[in-house]
């Protein structure tokens, strides 16, 4: 019995839990500003800087859209192999 990932409720779920990630950090950042976590995220949103609402949401964007970067390689790949599995 093979069981197959949903490209869609994988890409949703993959994408909120890295924008939930990203919007976490930020509100840390906020609250901590000495121990700010944004010099992680510089360097995989293109575009992001600390902080305006532009930024803010171009990197909440790109975050998501990272989950679904990921989601269209992994999800495919799963369901190829877990299908050759017995």
């Amino acid at each position: 019995m093979t069981h197959k990932i949903s490209l869609m409720a994988f890409g949703h779920a993959s994408s909120l839990f890295i924008s939930i990630s990203f919007m976490l950090c930020v509100v840390f950042g906020l609250l901590f500003p000495q121990n700010t976590m944004y010099e992680a995220w510089q360097p995989l949103l293109p575009g992001f800087e600390w902080l305006s609402w532009q930024s803010f949401f171009l990197g909440l964007e790109e975050s998501y859209m990272y989950g679904w970067f990921i989601t269209l390689i992994w999800v495919p790949l799963y369901n190829f192999f877990g299908s050759k599995a017995k």
